[in-house]
């Protein structure tokens, strides 16, 4: 039978409801809407064949096919759902609390027989961070942090602990994905002058001094994300200090290492200084894109060797998405930054679009790799709520907009196993929507949504306060120099002279990039001069504006002669 277009969840101030996906986007008749502003959780099973959600008294549990309703648990306080990869559990956890003598709470962790609603264990889970246990693909092992130890259970058999992995003081663990032989990645926080390590192991040879697969030490590192690829052959690490302290950054420092079964390790060298915003790996495996460094960042796509196979250049970016099918990937600019996107192929290494998503909290693939979701909800946003439906060339395809006294706090796709949805031949052409688009917006300086109601100044020092930090500056137009400026003097020959000269160099650098772009190779003193547009243009911007004195213009022009 072909695969039904997968169904959009909505769970806002408006409910709880479902949306059929593309091309119609109508509100679903497969569960009737759940009214009230109760709902705090839901979820679907891996296959999307499940759906399990808590409206504020009961945990109920559906088939999605045939609409009928499985099992409702009560739990009222149940904050955090979740599937085993066949179906077979349902986990579910609540904040944990003592009674009031200070004596221990009750159990949390609730894992549930999907197919009786019997309670097969409960466990005491203090902190909400990786509350839920952890499942190889085909169920066989399931594993928990318990005291910085990994407990192993098998066979959904929760009475009995088939293995333990104990080290100094396990901080987090990744079981690998894909069949046997499954391994584990755990990380152990540096204490003491001793370095922190990553080491990964195969189920379930723990013991002896070489049981290890790989082993990476690192001084740097506070915390760890350790990223398996598809095929479980290696483990990218991100290793992060919560300070930087050559003050450089307020997002402290980032390492990136990859780590392979077969006992490889290297550091990924990143040319470009400033934080790791993102990793991730393509679907093949095979190779990986990472998203660094100061504003505007790089991108770079790296293979096994950790050596760089494209870079995108810099940009106003901050997250990479590949595609299920990891023909496409999508670099964009979320959170601080405007919601450009950038979607490439990346066989060919061809841009096919760049739509913007502005005020985007969310971002997420279709399980069949042609569309993309993106939204902005509270609480990150409280103003502007909504969510789009896209094609990856470009065209908005569904639009809704919560009223506003409203809000919404998730959407997602329901999802569905690999190798469901075909892969397609890449078009470049925009598709056809119905959709009217949106007027154009003008350049502005960059205003947090708070403010976007209110006057704007022209004060240049509440422009510069109102910027955020870690945002990328815009590119000026090339035709900034000739066009913006304004044709008036300014009464004084000295500084109308330097912004003449300016103007003269800026002037050269649009001639020089233009003449770089028809594929004219540049001396080295003529790439410098191309890196120095930015401060030429600053200086003559102060200039015009009559911010700066002329005892404190430092005329860039001037030194170079």
């Amino acid at each position: 039978m072909a695969p039904s277009t997968p169904l959009l969840t909505v769970r806002g101030s408006e409910g709880l409801y479902m949306v059929n996906g593309p091309p119609h986007f109508t509100e679903s008749a497969l569960f009737p809407r759940e009214s009230g502003k109760n709902c705090k959780v839901y979820t679907f099973s891996k296959d999307g064949t499940l759906f399990a959600w808590g409206n504020g008294e009961k945990i109920n549990v559906i088939n999605v096919t045939n609409k009928g309703l499985l099992h409702s648990f009560d739990l009222p306080k149940a904050v955090c759902l979740e599937f085993s990869p066949k179906n077979t559990i349902l986990a579910t956890w609540q904040p944990y609390t003592t009674s009031k003598d200070g004596t221990a709470g009750i159990p949390n962790l609730q894992l549930y027989d999907v197919k009786t609603g019997t309670c097969l264990k409960s466990f005491i889970q203090k902190k909400m961070q990786n509350w839920c246990p952890s499942w190889s693909e085909d169920e066989t092992i399931c594993a928990r942090n318990v005291n910085n130890e990994v407990h192993f259970f098998e066979n959904n058999n929760f009475n009995t602990i088939a293995n333990k992995l104990h080290l100094q003081k396990i901080n987090d663990f990744v079981l690998s994905p894909g069949p046997q032989p499954y391994k584990v990645a755990v990380y152990v926080p540096g204490s003491k002058g001793a370095p922190s390590f990553v080491r990964l192991y195969q189920y379930p040879n723990f013991d002896g001094p070489h049981a290890a697969l790989a082993n990476k030490s690192f001084f740097k590192a506070d915390k760890v994300t350790m990223l398996w690829n598809k095929k479980a052959t290696a483990v990218l690490v991100i290793a992060s200090t919560d300070v930087d302290k050559t003050g450089a950054s307020y997002y402290g420092e980032q390492t990136l290492h990859y780590i392979a079964a077969n006992g490889e390790s290297a550091v990924v060298q990143l040319p470009k200084n400033g934080p790791v915003y993102d990793v991730v790996w393509n679907s093949s495996s095979t190779e990986f894109c990472a998203v660094y460094g100061f504003m505007p960042a790089k991108a770079t796509i790296f293979n096994l060797k950790c050596d760089p196979v494209f870079d995108f250049g810099t940009g106003p970016r901050n997250a990479a998405y590949y595609s299920p099918h990891g023909h496409i990937l999508v670099l964009a600019g979320f959170g601080n930054l405007r919601g450009q996107m950038e979607v490439w192929d990346v066989k060919n290494y061809k841009l096919i679009s760049k739509p913007v998503a502005s005020d985007s909290t969310y971002f997420a693939w279709c399980p069949d790799g042609e569309h993309i979701l993106t939204a902005t909800c509270a609480p990150r946003l409280r103003v502007n709520n909504g969510y789009k439906i896209w094609h990856y060339t470009g065209s908005v395809l569904h639009k809704y907009d919560v009223p506003s006294n409203g809000e919404l706090w998730q959407v997602s796709w329901q999802p569905f196993l690999d190798g469901i949805f075909p892969v397609k031949t890449i078009t470049y052409q925009a598709v056809r929507s119905d959709v009217p688009s949106e007027e154009p917006k003008v350049a502005t300086a960059y205003r947090p949504p708070a403010l976007r109601n209110k006057p704007v100044t022209n004060s240049k020092l509440e422009a510069r306060n109102e910027k955020s930090p870690d945002l990328a500056p815009t590119p000026a137009p090339q035709s900034t120099p000739r066009n913006t400026v304004s044709q008036s003097t300014s009464g004084d020959p000295e500084i109308d002279k330097k912004i003449k000269n300016l103007k003269k160099k800026l002037k050269a650098i649009e001639q020089l990039k233009e003449q770089a772009a028809a594929g004219k190779q540049l001396e080295k003193n003529q790439l410098e001069k191309i890196q120095k547009e930015k401060a030429l243009l600053q200086e003559l911007e102060d200039l015009e504006l009559g911010t700066v004195h002329n005892c404190t213009i430092q005329h860039n022009a001037e030194q170079e002669q």
